[in-house]
């Protein structure tokens, strides 16, 4: 017998409901959508985040092992590999943008007193990136070099969390000091 909440749902309930919802709803998410809504997709990706899935099989065989825990999950819907594939392409990101920059505002506030070592009023921030290599054959629109594909990923953190204020994805060939034109620069910060 059940004693508690799953360890998946703990983590979930960072997420309210409620601002799920309203991006949802922004983007009409669930328009025309009868048994595999937008909360159950992002379950399922959250999932197969949290536990290194490699495809969208091994999230489905892994989801459908135990399916008497799916509900004390959060999931309401059964999870089919056709329809997550279908989901993943046809639901619009910013979706999951608005939400992941509502957690991001979130976050910040929470680390906002929060000491990194050194004594500054400030924020300071450090710009990172690196190369996602991808398959040439799947991917043609992200030649990185003659018989390779990729793309940069650009993440600005913010050194108190160490929390990404800001993500980019560029071409494979796009330099650091490119993206610094993209960031919207904060009086004093470094």
């Amino acid at each position: 017998m059940r004693a508690g909440k799953t360890v998946f749902s703990q983590i979930m309930e960072w997420v309210h409901p409620q601002q799920f919802h309203r991006c949802v709803e922004r983007y009409t998410g669930n328009y025309r959508v009868r048994n595999f809504p937008c909360w159950d997709q992002f379950l399922a990706m959250s999932f197969a985040q949290i536990t290194y899935r490699d495809s969208l099989a091994d999230i489905e065989v892994c989801l459908r092992s135990r399916p008497d825990q799916l509900y004390h999950m959060g999931f309401r819907s059964t999870i089919a590999h056709s329809t997550l594939a279908e989901a993943n392409s046809s639901r619009d990101w910013r979706i999951y943008h608005d939400l992941a920059q509502g957690l991001i505002a979130r976050a910040r506030r929470l680390y906002a007193d929060e000491s990194f070592g050194v004594e500054l009023e400030q924020t300071v921030y450090a710009l990172d990136s690196t190369t996602i290599d991808l398959c040439l054959s799947l991917f043609p629109w992200a030649r990185f070099r003659s018989t390779k594909a990729a793309v940069k990923l650009h993440t600005l953190l913010d050194l108190r969390g160490p929390i990404p204020t800001m993500i980019t994805i560029t071409e494979g060939k796009e330099a650091d000091v490119n993206v610094l034109d993209e960031i919207v620069l904060e009086p004093g910060a470094f």
